[in-house]
C-alpha cells in the first residue's frame, strides 16, 4: 500500500523526514536526538544504504508511471537530452505548415489600450454553428469580425486607357445603340482616355442566427453622374454611385431577400444566387458589359424555395418602369403631337432629356413579375424564366380616359462545363414590352394617337466560352451578343407616321445590333490576405443597322474598343457556413 501511495503522489520532503524516523524504528532502535550521542559509522553507513535504496525505488516507480502515460497518449516520451538540445521559437516563426501570425501589439488610442474582443462561448451542444464566433486564437481568418457576424471587404481598384475608333461620347461604356455614323463629325474622330470609375468598393456581411444564414451585401462604384465640368480639366472627382445593397436570409429550404440587386431576370451560373460570382454577365471589362445580356440593378422583393440541392424555383417583385427608349443609347419612339407631353410626366424616355425629370417621376402601374426555375447538375447549370409587366397611361385633360397594355418576356439559359476548365454559355431572351431588360437598347411600348398602347417585340440572345488555362492562372473569353428590337407603327391625328421602325423614323430607331468579343484575364499575383492584382485586356467590334435609311446616308455604322485594365482586388474570404 505505501508502495502503490508513493508511485500515485511522488516523493515529497515531509516523505523523505519520516523516512529517516521511521528505518530506525524498524530495527527496534529509539529515533536519534540532537541531544543524544552520534551513533556509530557502521549504524549511519547503514542508514545511508537504506535511504539510497529507498530513493532507487522511487525514482524507478516515477520512470514506470512515466512509461504508462505516453503509451496511453500515443506519444513516446522524448529523451530529456533531446528536450534539451530543441531550438527555442522565436517570433515569427511556425510550428506547422498552417500560416500563423504572431500575436499584434496593443493598439492604443488617445493613451488608452483598445479592448481585445474575446472568443463567444460555445453554444448548449458544445460547439459554435456559426463560423464568425469562432475561436480567433486558433486560426487567423481572411474576414474581419463585429460581435457574432463576419465582414469582408469587397472592391477592387482599376486603372483602365481605353481606345474607340469613333467619338461615341460614351465615357468608359459602350452605348451600343448610339455609335455614330460616318456622315457625321464624331463618326470620324477616334478617342482616347484612362478611367478609373469602375473601381468599386463595398462590404458583405454573413452571420447565423438559430440557424438562419443571414448576408447583407453593398457595393458601390464610380459612375455616377458629377455636377462638375470640370473632371477632365483640374481635377478627377468622380462621383460613387448605389450598384447593390441587400440582405438575404435563408432557414431550410426558403430564402428571403429585398434590397437593390441584380434582377432576377439576370442569368446565373449557380442557382438564383443574387451574389455577383454566382450570375452570368460575363468577365468583360465594358462596364456595360455585352450587347444581348439581360440585366438591370433595381430594388425588389425575392422568395425563392429549394426543393433539393439540384433545384431552385424563385418569384420576385420587382421596380417596374414605363420606358420608351432612350438611356443608354437605346432609341426612342416618336410619340403623337397631341400626347407629347406624356414623356415629362407619365412615360420614361429620350423625351425627359432636358425637362428635369427625376428619378421615379412617372407613375408605375404594378411591380414587374418574374418567376424563375434553375436546376443544377454536376456540369450543367439550366435555367428558365418568364416576366410581366403592365403599363398604364391617362388623358392629359379631361374628360381623363385611360389605357393599359401588358409585356411579357420569356427566358432560356444553359451554362455547361465541358471539361473542368472550359464552360459554354447561352442566354436568350424573347419578349414583347420588355425591352427595357435589355440594357434599355429597345422600348417597352408606343403610343397611339388616341392614347391607346401597343408593346414593342425585342429580343436578344447572348452566347460564348471562357477558359482557364496555365493551371487556372489565365482566363480566356469570347461572346457574341445579338439585338433585334421590331418594328411598331402607326397614323398621327394628321397622317403622319408615329411610332418605332416607320418608313422615314430616325436612323437612331436601331433594328439589329450586334456585337463580338473577346479578352483575357492573368492572374499576376493573389493572396487571400493580400489580395492579387491582374492583368486584363478586351477587343470589342459592334455594329448596328437602323429600320430605315435617308437616300445618301450610311446604312450601317460600327466601331472597335480596346480596352486594358490593371486590377488590385481587396483581400478576405468568407468563412464556410
Amino acid at each position: 500500500m505505501f508502495m502503490r501511495t508513493i508511485g500515485r503522489h511522488g516523493m515529497t520532503p515531509f516523505m523523505v523526514c519520516a523516512l529517516s524516523f521511521a528505518v530506525p524504528l524498524a530495527n527496534g532502535q529509539a529515533p536519534v536526538s540532537a541531544s543524544q550521542a552520534p551513533a556509530s559509522n557502521s549504524e549511519v553507513d547503514q542508514l545511508r544504504r537504506m535511504i539510497l535504496e529507498q530513493q532507487r525505488q522511487i525514482d524507478e516507480l516515477k520512470r514506470t508511471m512515466a512509461d504508462q502515460k505516453s503509451q496511453d497518449s500515443g506519444v513516446a516520451a522524448k529523451p530529456a537530452a533531446a528536450v534539451a538540445s530543441a531550438p527555442s521559437r522565436g517570433v515569427g516563426q511556425i510550428a506547422s505548415t498552417t500560416p500563423i501570425l504572431p500575436p499584434l501589439p496593443v493598439v492604443t488610442t488617445l493613451g488608452n489600450p483598445l479592448p481585445v474582443p474575446q472568443a463567444a462561448a460555445p453554444n448548449a451542444a458544445g460547439s459554435s454553428q456559426n463560423p464568425c464566433e469562432a475561436d480567433p486564437e486558433r486560426t487567423i481568418p481572411t474576414f474581419l469580425r463585429l460581435g457574432s457576424v463576419c465582414i469582408v471587404p469587397i472592391g477592387f481598384m482599376d486603372f483602365t486607357p481605353f481606345w474607340r475608333d469613333k467619338n461615341a461620347g460614351s465615357s468608359m461604356g459602350s452605348n451600343f445603340g448610339s455609335v455614330p455614323y460616318n456622315n457625321v463629325a464624331n463618326g470620324n474622330l477616334s478617342e482616347f482616355h484612362f478611367s478609373q470609375q469602375n473601381s468599386r468598393i463595398g462590404f458583405r456581411i454573413d452571420g447565423d442566427w438559430k440557424g438562419t444564414h443571414f448576408i447583407g451585401y453593398n457595393e458601390f462604384d464610380f459612375n455616377g453622374t458629377s455636377g462638375s465640368t470640370s473632371l477632365a480639366v483640374s481635377n478627377g472627382a468622380i462621383v460613387p454611385r448605389l450598384r447593390l445593397y441587400w440582405v438575404d436570409a435563408r432557414k431550410g429550404k426558403v430564402e428571403f431577400l429585398a434590397g437593390q440587386s441584380w434582377s432576377m431576370l439576370v442569368p446565373n451560373r449557380n442557382g438564383i444566387s443574387a451574389l455577383p460570382g454566382d450570375l452570368f454577365y460575363t468577365q468583360v471589362i465594358d462596364i456595360n458589359y455585352v450587347a444581348g445580356l439581360t440585366w438591370t440593378r433595381q430594388p425588389g422583393l425575392r422568395v425563392l424555395y429549394h426543393p433539393s440541392k439540384k433545384v431552385t424555383l424563385g418569384f420576385s417583385a420587382e421596380q417596374p418602369d414605363q420606358y420608351i427608349g432612350g438611356s443608354a443609347g437605346g432609341s426612342g419612339i416618336t410619340l403623337p403631337s397631341a400626347l407629347s407631353g406624356l414623356a415629362s410626366t407619365q412615360l420614361d424616355g429620350a423625351a425627359n432629356i432636358g425637362t428635369g425629370a427625376s428619378y421615379l417621376g412617372q407613375p408605375g402601374y404594378t411591380p414587374d413579375l418574374i418567376a424563375k426555375l434553375a436546376v443544377d447538375f454536376s456540369r450543367v447549370h439550366f435555367e428558365v424564366g418568364g416576366i410581366e409587366s403592365n403599363f398604364k397611361t391617362t388623358s392629359l385633360s379631361a374628360p381623363f380616359v385611360s389605357h393599359t397594355t401588358q409585356g411579357a418576356g420569356l427566358l432560356a439559359g444553359l451554362n455547361v462545363a465541358v471539361t473542368k476548365n472550359v464552360h459554354l454559355m447561352s442566354s436568350n431572351f424573347y419578349s414583347d414590352g420588355e425591352g427595357r431588360y435589355i440594357f434599355g437598347q429597345a422600348p417597352d411600348l408606343i403610343v397611339r394617337a388616341d392614347g391607346s398602347l401597343s408593346a414593342v417585340h425585342a429580343s436578344s440572345t447572348l452566347d460564348g466560352f471562357e477558359a482557364k488555362v496555365n493551371k487556372g492562372n489565365l482566363l480566356l473569353y469570347g461572346y457574341y451578343g445579338g439585338i433585334y428590337i421590331g418594328r411598331n407603327t402607326a397614323f398621327d391625328t394628321n397622317g403622319a407616321r408615329i411610332g418605332y421602325g416607320y418608313t422615314g423614323s430616325p436612323n437612331s430607331q436601331n433594328r439589329v445590333i450586334n456585337e463580338a468579343t473577346f479578352g483575357f484575364n492573368q492572374t499576376m499575383w493573389s493572396n487571400p490576405r493580400y489580395g492579387g492584382i491582374n492583368l486584363m485586356g478586351q477587343y470589342e467590334y459592334l455594329e448596328r443597322n437602323p429600320w430605315s435609311v435617308a437616300a445618301g446616308n450610311p446604312k450601317a455604322t460600327h466601331d472597335s474598343t480596346i480596352y486594358f485594365n490593371i486590377r488590385y482586388t481587396l483581400p478576405g474570404s468568407m468563412p464556410n457556413f
